[in-house]
């Protein structure tokens, strides 16, 4: 059974989450998604800090 990955600053998941999304790390906006940790990451600080993107349903 998986638990569903909120957001950090809402506690929503990110289908429902309203916050302004930039990259944590370096507050990029581009292709900006959830990650694993509750926080929005670009792609490449992504790839550079390893964390994986939630899924669809939000696991």
């Amino acid at each position: 059974m998986h638990e569903q990955v909120l957001c950090a600053l809402c506690d929503k998941p990110e289908i429902d989450c309203k916050c302004d999304r930039y990259c944590w790390f370096c507050k990029g906006q581009y292709n900006i998604r959830m990650c694993v940790d509750g926080q929005y990451y670009c792609p490449d600080c992504r790839e550079a800090c390893d964390v994986r993107v939630v899924d669809s349903l939000g696991r």
